[in-house]
């Protein structure tokens, strides 16, 4: 496997293998989803090699992910407000280009323009986006642009997405909501949308935990873990106020850990005071993406999984992915007590939910009872199977079996 900043001149036709290319802009060139799982699919199919563009992190190379058929191409780096962003679609057009892919995956909405350009511009030229969000919502319902900006983003957001969805071979959907929420979505065969979901997909090379992580020890720390993208809407806030609550009830205190990469400057600096302050956190990424074999090291090291998402309409109907690598190792978890995420939960004794109106001393004092020597036994069948990418792999391969014909993903 190997990381270039930019293709070099394009080749002669015939020196070209089979070529697939999955691309985003901010995501990175390992993002859990892009590389670890649909690129991972395609490498199934014995011939075709595979090329992901988008963000590097500083672990691009690690072991998990080398391969001699599959090249990482670094199209992005420094600021998302930068000219760098810009340039970003020029070298992603330069891959187009150099690569002539049978199949494209989209993993970015700003790149659907250059992508139906590509297409009109050669026969046979095929994609298919892969839609991780639901932006318009997003960018309609979090305040991150206002006034006229926002009018027009959305707008040109709805047109490009409801083209590409006509002009896909087809669409692959994250969450199961989309498909309600998305108008576009209902005016499509049946045959050409896919669900698929964000399971755990174990690294290439490693064997699934068959049980959790060690139980904690009266005396010694509490470990909490906050994993994935660092923000207030994510719950950042609230981890750190139950750790400092947790001190009094557990003998050892709790010792909070933050794993991941952080967009809003203000917030990161709050938290890079209480690390400097000597409080109970520790920070591992912040201000760049963490390699998600890291993430899961952290995962196998802690007592509780922390994902306390506050209410916004972006994430209600949503299951994170941070869920499904919990559940996958046997980590209890803390989720607020929304349907979708406890009843995941408790179908599995898998940890703890956050009742509406119950205060943060009295979940730290239930959170210490649930975790102590006499407490709940989570997870008393084992991690579950059904919150494996194993799944989603089988299907994601039968989809792909019907649009490049002649080639086998077994899963």
């Amino acid at each position: 496997m190997r990381l270039v900043p930019a293709p070099p001149s394009t080749p002669s036709p015939t020196q070209l293998p089979p070529f697939v290319l999955l691309a985003s802009v901010l995501k990175p060139v390992d993002d859990t989803r892009m590389r670890e799982k649909l690129a991972e699919t395609f490498l199934a199919g014995p011939t075709l090699h595979v090329h992901v563009a988008g963000q590097s992190t500083p672990d691009d190379l690690n072991a998990e992910l080398v391969s001699s058929r599959v090249t990482h191409h670094r199209i992005f780096w420094g600021t998302r407000l930068s000219f760098n962003r810009l340039r970003a679609q020029w070298r992603y057009w330069r891959l187009l280009r150099m690569l002539r892919p049978v199949l494209v995956v989209v993993h970015a909405p700003e790149l659907l323009p250059l992508t139906l350009l590509w297409q009109a511009l050669g026969q046979g030229r095929q994609f298919i986006y892969d839609i991780q969000e639901n932006y318009a919502l997003n960018i309609g319902s979090q305040g991150v642009y206002r006034g006229l900006p926002k009018r027009l983003l959305l707008a040109g957001l709805r047109q490009v997405e409801a083209l590409a969805a006509r002009r896909a071979a087809a669409l692959l959907l994250a969450e199961a909501s989309y498909a309600d929420e998305l108008p576009f979505v209902s005016e499509l065969p049946p045959d050409r949308v896919l669900v698929l979901e964000n399971k755990h997909q174990p690294p290439a090379g490693t064997h699934q935990p068959a049980q959790r992580p060690a139980p904690p020890v009266p005396g010694q720390p509490l470990r909490l873990l906050f994993t994935g993208t660092i923000s207030e809407l994510n719950g950042v806030r609230e981890a750190l106020a139950l750790t400092e609550a947790l001190g009094p009830h557990w003998p050892g205190g709790a010792q909070l850990t933050i794993i991941g990469f952080c967009q809003q400057p203000e917030l990161l600096a709050e938290i890079q005071g209480w690390v400097a302050a000597g409080r109970p956190v520790r920070l591992v990424g912040g201000t760049q993406p963490v390699p998600h074999a890291q993430v899961l090291a952290e995962i196998d090291h802690s007592h509780l999984g922390l994902a306390l998402y506050q209410p916004h309409p972006s994430t209600a109907r949503c299951r994170p992915t941070k869920l499904f690598e919990y559940l996958a190792h046997g980590l209890p978890v803390l989720v607020p007590a929304n349907p979708l995420w406890a009843s995941l939960v408790r179908q599995h004794e898998a940890g703890l939910v956050w009742e509406v109106g119950e205060d943060l001393a009295a979940l730290a004092a239930r959170i210490a009872v649930a975790l102590g020597p006499a407490g709940t036994q989570f997870y008393p069948q084992g991690p579950p199977a059904d919150v494996l990418w194993a799944s989603e792999a089988k299907k994601f391969g039968h989809l792909l079996e019907t649009i490049l014909p002649g080639l086998t993903f077994a899963p």
